[in-house]
């Protein structure tokens, strides 16, 4: 990918992923020998010489001492350049971390912002190795690499979270400018890396993430690099750019930010100049997911928009596939309020002579699609008609279905997902992959073996036991009413006790309606943004749906959860297995309860 700098120079050569990781294991490895050199000086110069020492690693005078000077010089040297080299201090105090799992019930150790779930993560990643006998300080030298690389890996991580901060302060992604121009610009100064692989792009109101998850299982089955873009996330921002099904490294999300900063500092000053707005938030993450992918880089990128589709900052890019689920009315400040409008926004992103999967529609939307896909001259493969959804039965973690395309008959898939809305986005996945190949056949066990590994967090995801604990990331009408039929085919509830926190600007008296035949009682609460609908003016409107005496208000989620917990319990005389609690409401609340039951 070929680029010019702000000032119009050419770039020199980039290092390939490999490259770079070589250059920093060498320059690595030679900080750790010079300073195991110094620590054996240091031993050699004590009062008794070896036995001066008091033994084992991060003892005084002993081979700790090397460590501690080999960490420290690796965090001021060039290799890294983090904000917070205190870092070292945390993992150098505990030589042994704990791996011992939180304790499930503890739900007041549950930290309210992202930063902890990615410290977690990186705490995680630096207990790799062991101390074995015969070692330096009881580790081999490879385990003291491995700590250093748990520190280089924390260091990435506190710059994530600063970049994230920093990305934090633009227009959020919600706030949609009618123009690709700042997005294009900047991928233009890039080199435009959109173009460097080609694209899966999907569109439609709900079922996008787990649709775009399925198609990437299924091309990694096939051997290919996969680049992924969805959104929101979960945990921590890298998951939005996933490379091979797993989200960017902390170093390459660092990286690639270092690369694409400076000329989004220029397309930013240039707007600006002219009285436009800076890049968004969405917009700079668009850029950096293409700018990864090309990087890494990938054989496909498969691109969720972030809402709609003609103005979105993805559609820069022209998808050979395009897939749209089903268009219901979601998002109506921006989008509208007639389904015909929000389509039309939606099927902004077909592009001429693309193949366009489509799922069953209301009967206004299939008229724009038709128009649309006649206009760019696209092939479209419609659910009901080229594609079904031919059997389903209901199994242990999910559901055996078979699918029928224009090449081919899928008999006994096992999805390990539930619901038929998830048979539905299997069947779009499978046909949008056999399309990217040419419109053949796939091969059966290459189709059983990927969706055999799908997974969908937060989508009727199973997070705790005794009570069982579902979180569920519904957020429309149409998302709930989904939900209410799998929940009621897959699950044997008696009694199921909701959570509930909507953002502000969503329909929370048609969301509450949904969820009134199949909750016995509800609990509203608030995720922790300043988005969400108080938990009080949400009561409110579910003691209007529910009634007086089915409804409790709990400010936070621990809180709820718990009292959620405690009302589905309130018949003793009812087996646990038959009690339950579902959280529900947003993608934020549903990503804070699985961080706090400990799933994130």
């Amino acid at each position: 990918m070929s680029a010019q700098t702000p000032d119009g120079t050419d770039d020199p050569p980039r290092r390939t992923p490999e490259e770079a990781e070589r250059e920093a294991r060498e320059r690595l490895d030679a900080l750790l020998a010079a300073a195991e050199e110094d620590g054996t000086d240091d031993v050699a110069a004590a009062p008794g010489g070896a036995g001066g020492t008091t033994g084992a690693g991060g003892a005084p005078g002993g081979t700790g001492d090397a460590e501690e000077t080999g960490l420290r010089a690796l965090l001021s040297s060039s290799l890294i350049a983090g904000p917070d080299p205190t870092v070292a201090d945390e993992l150098l105090e505990d030589d042994e971390l704990d791996d011992d799992e939180a304790d499930d019930d503890d739900l007041g150790v549950w930290a309210e912002d992202e930063a902890s779930d990615e410290d977690d993560e990186a705490a995680g990643r630096a207990r790799a190795g062991g101390g074995r006998p015969g070692s330096r300080g009881g580790r081999p030298a490879t385990d003291d690499a491995a700590r250093a690389a748990a520190v280089a890996d924390a260091q990435a991580e506190e710059e994530v979270r600063q970049i994230y901060r920093d990305i934090l302060t633009r227009a959020p992604e919600h706030d949609v400018q009618p123009s690709l121009d700042r997005v294009r610009d900047v991928l233009e100064l890039l080199g435009d890396p959109q173009r460097a692989y080609p694209v899966i792009h999907l569109t439609g109101t709900n079922g996008k993430t787990s649709t775009a998850r399925m198609i990437e299982q299924l091309l990694r089955e096939r051997g290919l690099r996969t680049g992924r873009f969805t959104s929101p996330h979960l945990h921590t921002v890298r998951e939005r750019i996933a490379l091979d099904g797993e989200p960017i490294a902390p170093a390459a999300f660092v990286s690639t930010w270092a690369e694409v900063a400076p000329y989004i500092a220029l397309v930013d000053e240039r707007s600006q100049a002219a009285g436009g707005p800076r890049l968004s938030f969405f917009e700079v993450f668009t850029v950096m997911a293409y700018a990864a992918f090309a990087d890494a880089p990938v054989d496909v990128a498969v691109v969720e928009v972030g809402m709609g589709g003609r103005w979105d900052a993805t559609n820069v890019a022209d998808g050979e596939v395009a897939v749209l689920t089903t268009v219901e009315r979601d998002h109506e400040r921006w989008l509208g309020h007639a389904l015909t409008d929000i389509a039309g926004e939606k099927v902004g992103i077909i592009k001429d002579r693309a193949t366009v999967v489509v799922a069953a529609q209301h009967e206004e939307v299939d008229g724009v699609v038709h128009t649309a896909a006649a206009t760019h001259g696209a092939r479209l493969l419609r659910e009901g008609a080229e594609l079904a959804v031919l059997d389903r039965q209901v199994g242990v973690g999910g559901q055996m279905v078979t699918l029928r395309t224009p090449a081919a008959v899928y008999e006994d898939v096992f999805v390990p997902l539930h619901g038929a809305h998830q048979a539905r986005n299997a069947l779009l996945a499978l046909a949008a992959v056999e399309a990217f190949f040419g419109g053949g056949a796939l091969d059966a066990g290459l189709v059983e073996q990927g969706f055999a590994g799908v997974s969908s967090p937060a989508r009727l995801e199973v997070v705790r036991r005794s009570p069982t604990v579902l979180v569920d990331a519904a957020h429309n009408p149409a998302g709930v009413d989904a939900l209410r039929e799998a929940v009621e085919e897959a699950f044997d509830f008696h009694r199921l006790v909701g959570v509930v926190g909507v953002m502000a600007d969503k329909d929370a008296e048609a969301i509450l309606a949904g969820l009134e035949p199949f909750l016995a009682e509800v609990v509203v609460t608030r995720a922790s943004t300043e988005r969400a609908m108080d938990a009080e003016d949400l009561g409110e409107i579910a003691r209007d749906v529910f009634g007086e005496d089915r409804v409790q208000v709990a400010e936070g989620l621990a809180e709820a959860i718990d009292l959620a917990a405690a009302r589905a319990e309130a018949d003793t005389s009812e087996v646990m297995t038959s009690t339950g609690v579902l959280v529900v409401g947003s993608v934020l609340l549903a990503a804070e309860a699985r961080a706090m039951l400990r799933r994130g």
